[in-house]
């Protein structure tokens, strides 16, 4: 039996539930939009509900942490990473009623401590290992040297604080005042509704997760144990003469999983760009010997990746410039951002709740100086240029979280490619300043993105910003320590980074050495590569949006650039998942949008755990 106070908290509990959530927006002046949200949305539920409890910030950490060798992994291997907050959220969901159930916890999460558990899940999972895969693994591939760790540490830590931080002006004018939508954040949140008002469905789904993830785990050790070389034996007796060491099958069902995430469309333009790329582009090469018949995977794609890369580049750029509507509003708003009323304003309850603007001021010049020292004595960048970084990065950043917001992209990439272009004008020849400059303004603006897709979660939900905010800080702790001593194991040395597609990797070296060194020293189809890459990214972009009917038929030029810097057999595999989730969507449709991405998000954490497991062991073993 419950006593009266423990009576009342349900009843305000389920009333919370009730609510509809406010996907419409509200209208009227600041204040009045402002009150209108307190009253209706937060008012008797982040005012009397838990929310930042120690329990769902440890559970979020540990969650994002273990979450985080997934994203790292799948980076390395297929250069994508994935969202990990709704994951978490289910996992969550499902660990605590059942502890419920076995008497070990006396109450379950409630749906805005589950947020604040996301928000902690996310920064750890998702914010910190990205740079690692992208700018950090690039140098190592540029230098052949690793950044020392402490080093290392310090620089994905205080490059996450920076965004992080950055994203606290942006909060209340984009999501309180502005009422921008952010698509992903309204399907989180009414997933979090559904899980607290459906338990039995929210089970389900975590059965789901969890068994797609055993069965990825239990099929990577087979194949860990002879099974792919069992399958290249086959192909080879099949096919004879014509099996070759780049067209050839092979079974990883992670990237099964995150074909059926990313859906038809960027897979077929994956599929389409593999095959171009593995069976005509690479056998030209052998007949015009400049790449041996018997050439490893690694100096194959030390030709295809140039014209993929260009491809990539110049189709995020100009995709850019067609967001400038979103990039007006952007500085418009920059007024209204900064605007400090006087002393003697009294705050209302929304000012109570909102993160100050003192941890704003508070987390850009600590990351500041700290990143400029870092810069200085690790990369020999003078002090001046990690200012511009900063500098440019706020701008950025604040463009990558409106586009977030109004058309469901984060063009992190692009962000940190304008960077590469304005330091290779101000430090030509100076590679490394090129691409730790651009790892500063990517890693920030992939940060602040995150934390408002989290912070918009808790708004449809009624949740205390300031709260989340501090979860989502919270888990770039124990995230930066998980995901750089992971990297560090996976990856060794450059020789261990090359056994790896590092897709992202290989595009940011690749666009420094060609911006830092000038196209002269390039060999002349390389060249030619980038001129023809290029032109493809900008058709690839215009087509679709001058003749409409061409869109249904051409592919991405980011799934097709990046194509080239993966093997053709991934591509496969990607383009295999999509048919899969697409076929589940024509057949059990209700079914398919319960538990395709539940399944699809267990096979990509069963299998790059897991493959994670088994490398780190050969490691161990070389090392003895």
């Amino acid at each position: 039996m419950l006593n009266v106070p423990q009576e009342r908290e349900k009843q305000r509990y389920l009333s919370c539930l009730e609510k509809p959530l406010p996907l419409n927006g509200f209208k009227g002046t600041p204040d009045e939009i402002e009150q209108q949200w307190y009253e209706q949305v937060y008012k008797g539920s982040g005012d009397t509900i838990r929310q930042l409890t120690t329990r769902a910030v440890i559970v979020g950490m540990l969650l994002g942490s273990i979450l985080s060798l997934t994203n790292l992994y799948a980076n390395l291997k297929m250069g994508w990473s994935f969202g990990v907050a709704l994951t978490a959220g289910i996992i969550s969901f499902a660990l605590w009623n059942t502890l419920v159930k076995l008497k070990i916890s006396k109450n379950p999460m409630t749906i805005l401590e589950n947020t604040c558990m996301q928000s902690a899940a996310s920064s750890a999972g998702y914010s910190t290992g990205n740079t690692l895969t992208s700018a950090v693994a690039a140098l190592l591939l540029l230098t052949g040297e690793h950044m020392p760790l402490g080093m290392t540490f310090a620089w994905i830590f205080f490059i996450a604080v920076l965004g992080v931080t950055m994203a606290i002006p942006m909060k209340r004018q984009m999501i309180n005042i502005e009422q921008i939508r952010f698509p992903d954040s309204i399907a989180t949140a009414e997933t979090l509704k559904v899980l607290y008002s459906e338990g039995k469905k929210a089970a389900g789904q975590a059965k789901a997760l969890l068994y797609s993830a055993l069965f990825a785990s239990l099929n990577t050790i087979v194949m860990a144990l002879g099974g792919e070389k069992f399958l290249v034996h086959l192909q080879q007796l099949w096919w004879g003469n014509w099996y070759s060491r780049t067209v050839y099958f092979k079974w990883d069902l992670m990237f099964i999983g995150a074909g059926a995430i990313v859906g038809m469309k960027t897979s077929l333009s994956l599929f389409i760009g593999g095959t171009v790329c593995w069976m005509l582009y690479v056998p030209w090469l052998e007949n015009q010997g400049l790449l041996a018949a018997d050439a490893p995977y690694r100096e194959s794609v030390g030709w295809t990746l140039w014209g993929g890369t260009a491809c990539m580049v110049v189709a995020s750029l100009v995709s850019f410039l067609f967001q400038w509507k979103s990039v007006a509003r952007s500085f418009a708003s920059l007024g209204s951002m900064f605007s400090f009323k006087g002393k003697k304003h009294t705050l209302t309850e929304v000012e109570k709740l909102e993160t100050p603007m003192s941890w704003f001021l508070a987390g850009q010049v600590i990351s500041l100086i700290a990143l400029g020292w870092l810069a200085k004595t690790t990369f020999g960048i003078p002090f001046w240029m990690s200012c511009i970084a900063v500098f440019i990065s706020f701008f950025l950043a604040l463009v990558v979280c409106r586009i977030t917001g109004e058309a469901n992209i984060t063009p992190t990439g692009a962000m940190g490619k304008v960077t590469q272009l304005i330091f290779g004008g101000i430090a030509p020849g100076h590679m490394t300043a090129n691409l730790m400059s651009a790892n500063i303004t990517s890693g920030a603006s992939s940060s602040s993105a995150d934390l408002l897709i989290d912070l918009k979660v808790g708004y449809l939900l009624g949740a205390n910003p300031r709260q989340q905010f501090l979860a989502q800080f919270s888990g770039i702790f124990l995230g930066t320590i998980v995901s750089v001593l992971a990297f560090r194991f996976l990856v060794p040395d450059a020789d261990a980074l090359q056994e790896f597609n590092a897709p992202g990797a290989r595009t940011w070296a690749a666009t420094a050495e060609a911006l830092s060194m000038g196209f002269s020293h390039l060999h002349s189809v390389k060249v030619m590569s980038i001129i023809v890459g290029a032109i493809l990214g900008v058709v690839l972009v215009l087509l679709p949006r001058y003749v409409r009917w061409t869109g249904k038929w051409l592919p991405t030029p980011i799934g097709f650039g990046l194509a080239w810097a993966i093997q053709w057999s991934d591509s496969f595999l990607f383009v295999f998942g999509a048919v899969l989730g697409w076929l589940a969507d024509r057949t059990m449709a209700r079914r398919s949008r319960e538990y395709k991405i539940p399944s699809a998000s267990g096979l990509i954490a069963g299998a790059a755990l897991t493959g994670m497991a088994i490398l780190l062991y050969k490691v161990y073993q070389a090392t003895m």
